[in-house]
């Protein structure tokens, strides 16, 4: 089975220049939706203190099975301020989301996430390229299911 993800238009920038025209026509992949994020502090706490963890050089992940909700699977990201500033951190953030989004299909549900960046990450991933991100979220999610 292919997946196409569905395209959503850029938001339209206030400007007068050519390119900022042009941004309205832009394809944007679809974001991860609020039903698979992890959002209030009392959910990351819930998989900090009764989940399980592993990692791997750039990323520590822990989860938590939910036995009263077998709803969709959860991502939460934590992003520390060693990593850069806050240009930086969104960056990996959004870099994070869009590899999560990619592997939704494949990762079972019912399941909490939270995925947290270890210094050096944005630098790897400048180096090596975003597949190379992809390959370590993959690596970091096989020690989980094993």
């Amino acid at each position: 089975m292919v997946f196409a993800p569905a395209c959503r238009r850029a938001r339209a920038v206030r400007s007068s220049s050519a390119a900022a025209r042009r941004a309205g026509s832009v394809c944007l992949p679809e974001p991860v939706q609020k039903r698979n994020r992890l959002s209030r502090s009392r959910d990351f706490d819930a998989v900090y203190r009764q989940g399980c963890s592993t990692s791997t050089r750039f990323l520590v992940l822990y989860w938590f099975d939910r036995d009263n909700d077998p709803g969709d699977a959860r991502l939460g990201l934590a992003v520390p301020r060693a990593l850069g500033n806050a240009v930086a951190r969104n960056k990996i953030k959004r870099q994070l989301r869009e590899v999560w989004r990619a592997r939704l299909e494949r990762i079972p549900p019912g399941r909490d996430y939270v995925l947290i960046a270890k210094p050096g990450l944005t630098e790897a991933v400048q180096a090596n390229g975003f597949a190379w991100l992809g390959e370590r979220v993959d690596e970091v999610l096989g020690k989980a299911a094993a």
